[in-house]
């Protein structure tokens, strides 16, 4: 019998990224020690001051209550408030947030051409900080500067079942890194980014084949900015539906 997950569809990639973003930020959440709620409709991670609330939608069709507490949340953030909803149907404008779009893109299982730099798990401080180093210049992730080691990428998060990050290095810096997340038969890309002075090297392929080997046999999704669209589709992505991001930071 064929593996559903394994046939995976377009249509099934918002569900498919729903769940993965929420095993990844959950993960993320508990390295940090910071408090994971979970309800049938979302999951939040309620952070500090610099890493602020992250809440992911889980179903398109929330109930007035899971509304409420999400607003209650929200009200009480002590940071920057982020909200992802991978089936852009539910409204949440008046939490006074700005909202845009990105792709959410899926990958057949298949073949993996092998990267142009070398590319390596990270398994120590060194690299687990200059993957932070990489992600917080690419992303512009101000909240996190001054950079402190370890805060955005702990140490603990290398131990989280199936949490995975990779660096691609330029004269032995650190200058591209991603992290990938396999649960329940299929996986997904988060952090996909590289250095200023590493840009239009092919760091960014680079990570993205290094980091896609070890996941050829399984479908994978991502959220795709529009500059990554093009890269994505050489690797074989192809978009499913736009997703729904929402961000005090763009209120």
């Amino acid at each position: 019998m064929t593996n559903p997950i394994l046939a995976a569809t377009l249509a099934d990639a918002p569900r498919l990224q729903a769940r993965n973003s929420a095993a990844f930020w959950a993960a993320t959440g508990r390295s940090r020690k910071h408090e994971v709620i979970r309800r049938r409709g979302f999951l939040a991670v309620v952070g500090d001051e610099r890493a602020g609330l992250r809440v992911l939608l889980q179903e398109p069709d929330l109930t007035g209550e899971e509304l409420a507490e999400i607003a209650e949340l929200a009200r009480r953030a002590s940071g920057p408030v982020d909200m992802e909803d991978p089936f852009s149907v539910t409204e949440l404008g008046h939490l006074g947030m700005g909202s845009w779009q990105m792709p959410i893109m899926l990958r057949r299982p298949g073949a993996v051409d092998a990267p142009s730099v070398a590319v390596q798990r990270v398994h120590d401080d060194a690299d687990l900080h200059g993957a932070e180093r990489a992600v917080i210049e690419s992303f512009g992730l101000g909240r996190f500067e001054p950079h402190r080691p370890g805060e955005l990428f702990p140490a603990a998060l290398l131990d989280e079942p199936g949490v995975a990050i990779f660096v691609a290095r330029v004269d032995g810096t650190v200058a591209g890194a991603c992290v990938t997340v396999a649960a329940d038969g299929f996986a997904s890309h988060y952090w996909v980014g590289t250095t200023e002075a590493a840009r239009s090297r092919g760091i960014g392929r680079a990570v993205m084949l290094g980091s896609l080997a070890p996941l050829a046999q399984v479908p994978v999704t991502l959220t795709a900015s529009k500059l990554g669209v093009p890269l994505y589709e050489k690797l074989g992505f192809v978009a499913a539906t736009p997703a729904t991001w929402w961000s005090s930071s763009r209120a």
